[in-house]
């Protein structure tokens, strides 16, 4: 399997993350157990190797950083670094893939388009690095026709080049003209609501608990934090809701049809207030947490989206997980459940937590 360009997701497990990436391994491992995903493809990490080094690309970026000085602690260098970053960005955007890889991801979104019976198909095209570097590659959203999901695909290899990408490499002392991820190509949900759930509470630990967050429109809204999400809390053992936040959601991430771009937009006046998820997708959302975190066997970090115009239960869709990563770090310890009196397990290890219910 290794030293493939590109695969479908429902061909992927979580154990090529090195291959394809976290993000594409992951949503593959999804698909594998069951649970409902975009379908899409993914290209490996190959695909960026080949690309960097038989157009040339990689070179030319070396001969261009070769007397390039600047230390990524000093905020007068910033600018440098973003300077670099545009002109690096430029190098790599201006060339083309091997010839033989741009048929390959052609066809495969030709095929996507017909498996979901939808013509210039608008899908997402992410990063997938083989370690997680959350927000620092960039996600191009409702990418629609072959020659635009090649051109992004391209733009998100470029990505491993802006200027935080370069200063992260610089703190760590790491080569500044390669940085190898994957790329997921997922179809776009017509999302009405969107957002992130924990599979144990985030603020202190407690793993009966399963914590949602979500505001209207597309994720990157509550991901950014743009938007002050709605907040739900679900007792995980009897799945049952414990406390609803409603935030004041003014702002929403969305496609204006009429210019061909994602933008912020306002949220109508009647929704801003309203809850962005139904008592039942609560309780679903919160049931498939559980079920996932059986799954992979230990505390998840999840995002989530919900459809416009597809019927409940099938509207549900996963578009990442990933380890939860705070309290799945720290010691092991008790939490008393101020209600019943009760120890419950407290979410602090070493190690990702086992957890059963």
């Amino acid at each position: 399997m290794e030293g493939n360009c590109i695969y479908w997701l429902e061909e992927l497990r979580s154990s090529d993350n090195g291959i394809v990436g976290k993000k594409c391994a992951n949503l593959g491992e999804l698909m594998q157990g069951g649970f409902r995903v975009p379908p899409g493809f993914a290209l490996s990490i190959t695909a960026y190797e080949r690309f960097m080094m038989e157009s040339g690309v990689k070179e030319e970026i070396a001969y261009y950083l070769r007397n390039f000085k600047a230390e990524p602690k000093d905020m007068s260098d910033a600018l440098e670094f973003e300077r670099i970053a545009k002109d690096i960005r430029a190098i790599v955007e201006a060339e083309k893939m091997p010839a033989d890889m741009e048929d390959d991801v052609r066809q495969h979104y030709r095929e996507l388009c017909r498996r979901t019976n939808r013509t210039d198909l608008p899908v997402a095209t992410r990063s997938a690095g083989p370690s997680s570097h959350p927000g620092q590659y960039e996600t191009y959203l409702h990418v629609r026709g072959e020659e635009d999901v090649v051109q992004n695909i391209i733009r998100v290899w470029s990505s491993t080049f802006n200027a935080r990408s370069l200063l992260a490499r610089a703190r760590h002392r790491l080569p500044l003209d390669y940085d190898h991820i994957g790329v997921a190509v997922l179809t776009m949900v017509d999302a009405k609501a969107a957002g992130v759930l924990f599979t144990l509470n985030p603020v202190n630990g407690d793993l009966s608990k399963i914590v949602i967050e979500g505001s209207w429109g597309l994720g990157e809204a509550v991901v950014s934090g743009t938007v002050t999400p709605d907040s739900f809390v679900v007792d995980k053992i009897v799945l049952e809701i414990e406390e609803k936040r409603i935030a004041a959601k003014l702002r929403q991430y969305a496609y204006n049809t009429q210019i061909g771009l994602m933008e912020y937009q306002d949220t109508p006046h009647d929704l801003a207030t309203t809850s962005c998820l139904e008592d039942r997708e609560i309780l679903e959302l919160a049931r498939i947490a559980k079920k996932m975190e059986g799954y992979f066997g230990c505390a998840q970090d999840v995002e989530w989206c919900v459809a416009k115009d597809i019927p409940f239960p099938e509207n549900i869709f996963l578009v990442q997980t990933r380890p939860e990563s705070v309290w799945s770090k720290k010691e092991q310890g008790p939490l008393l459940d101020k209600k019943t009196g009760f120890e419950l397990l407290f979410a602090q290890a070493t190690t990702p937590i086992k957890v059963k219910f």
